[in-house]
């Protein structure tokens, strides 16, 4: 079947240039899977279903290399000056952990939170999940749901189960460290390395595999050595978060005496296989006290890094300078890593965030941090069959609609896309020629079940907090109220204070 979408504004592709280009009162052409044509003037007689997006953008759909796959995290622990009491303490690791969720709990949070993906606009995504509530890291099982999940929703995924041979715990005395069980780093990595051989490919392609520990400092050597010669049998691609605090780069000078690029160089994982989100904590970063010494060379060589702004300045931390990056030819791809995973958010905090650390008002382009959330992610998954709309690319595409009553006039479509939209004016999302999101509806989800679902596993997430804290203090006391609550209002005739409202006329 042949589709045609018209809009006022197009992205194409030129393959000259390997860059986007604008097409005013353009057309977008699909054929069961496959764009078939971008321009103007294509027949409409000749298509089966015609689409007139009206006043809208119409461009890839959006590359997530770190998409939140959890119930929210972001609304408890980016606003406490002391975070230990969001991790593990060490008595409740030594004792043994308990899943917070069972199986059909974990599979719901999972698919809850990829159907705000392609709400997003977001069409391929790799996934973050928090270990923080398992008993360790995720498990084959879970992500064999994960992948039906996504293959019932539409979503394209890139999939692995997380591993760890250590988990951060807080001692009593309040010290940070690591408590280290290597033999579950092996266990994980074997069933990440069974995973990617029975998944790669399934689902008619939209599935495929990729090997997803945990952040490095909870990695041993050992572990690193075995996981970058399972990729390269494997020949999939690694994410490894590093590079994104200044306790992580304490901690493994102390324990490793080198840097994280020094430990990925020494353990083999360092190469065109690796992704590294956030990457911001290099030499010559401000508050890094060793100067640059060559790191941009090293990551120019890996896959790509995954820049996280949103996330990022929620911690207060930001990557200083984007377009030293990209000047030193780092391949950088675009992630939401929280909720709501709103792309077109993280794009506008990125430009502006830009701007701030460089005070160069012409700092983070918008069509360069476009450009980084659709080609950017393809190039750093090998693929140039997606981030594009070509003759020949994968017909994912998003229509995001610029005519909202809070949009106000439309300029240049991308700085207003970035400007004065958000992920809530994502349209229609089509993946794999399949639409997946029309009208900004998702077929056969009931909203107000699933919501309701979402809260009772958030509040049943958030008390477990209590229960895992060194200090043994209650909910209440580790996620106060941000204002103090009202006091109770008394009965009968001298009741709360309600304002009069004048008589009209």
């Amino acid at each position: 079947m042949k589709t045609l979408i018209t809009a006022s504004h197009v992205i194409g592709y030129d393959p000259a240039a390997d860059d986007h280009v604008l097409i005013r009162d353009g057309q977008v052409v699909y054929e069961d899977s496959r764009i078939a044509y971008v321009g103007r003037g294509y027949d409409p007689a000749a298509c089966d279903v015609v689409v007139d997006a009206g006043l809208a953008l119409v461009g890839p759909g959006f590359v997530d290399l770190d998409a939140l796959a959890d119930i929210d995290h972001a609304l408890l622990d980016t606003w406490h000056a002391d975070d230990r009491g969001l991790t593990w303490s060490q008595e409740y690791a030594l004792q043994g952990p308990v899943a917070v969720f069972d199986a059909e709990d974990r599979a719901f949070i999972r698919e809850y939170a990829l159907a705000q993906l392609i709400r997003n606009g977001i069409t391929t995504a790799m996934p973050i999940a928090a270990e923080t509530h398992s008993d360790w890291a995720e498990t084959y099982d879970d992500l064999a749901r994960v992948a039906d999940g996504a293959a019932r929703l539409g979503l394209r995924m890139y999939l692995g189960p997380s591993y760890r041979a250590g988990a951060p715990v807080v001692t009593r005395d309040g010290a940070r460290t690591v408590h280290w069980e290597p033999g579950r780093g092996d266990a994980g990595l074997a069933d990440a390395v069974r995973f990617v051989r029975d998944f790669d490919g399934a689902h008619e392609g939209l599935i495929r595999g990729a090997l997803l520990p945990c952040r490095i400092e909870t990695l041993t050597p050992e572990l690193m050595r075995a996981t970058a010669r399972a990729a390269e049998e494997l020949d999939c691609l690694v994410r490894l978060h590093c590079l994104q605090g200044t306790g992580e780069l304490r901690w493994l000078a102390d324990r490793h005496g080198t840097t994280p690029l020094g430990l990925l160089r020494e353990t083999g994982l360092l190469g065109p296989r690796l992704l590294i989100p956030h990457a911001i904590y290099i030499g010559g970063h401000s508050e890094v006290a060793a100067p640059y010494a060559g790191e941009l060379d090293a990551l120019a060589s890996v896959a790509g890094i995954v820049h996280c702004p949103l996330t990022m300045v929620r911690y207060g931390a930001a990557l200083e300078d984007f377009d030293r990056y990209r000047a030193a030819g780092v391949t950088i791809a675009m992630g939401t890593d929280s909720f709501p995973p709103d792309m077109i958010r993280n794009m506008d905090y990125g430009t502006n965030l830009s701007r701030l650390t460089t005070r160069r008002p012409d700092a983070g382009a918008a069509a360069d941090y476009y450009r980084a959330a659709t080609l950017g992610g393809a190039r750093a998954l090998g693929r140039d069959d997606l981030g594009r709309l070509a003759p020949g690319a994968l017909a994912d595409l998003v229509v995001v609609r610029l005519d909202g009553p809070r949009t106000g006039p439309v300029d240049d479509p991308i700085r207003t896309l970035l400007m004065n939209t958000t992920g809530a004016d994502v349209d229609t999302v089509v993946i794999n020629g399949r639409t997946v999101l029309r009208g900004g509806t998702l077929p056969g989800i009931d909203d107000t079940t699933w919501r309701t679902r979402a809260q009772a596993l958030f509040d049943r997430m958030k008390a477990a907090y209590a229960t895992r804290d060194h200090r043994r203090r209650t909910t209440g006391e580790l996620f106060p109220d941000a204002l103090p609550s009202a006091p109770s209002a008394p009965s009968g005739p001298t009741g709360p204070f309600v304002p009069s409202v004048p008589s009209v006329g």
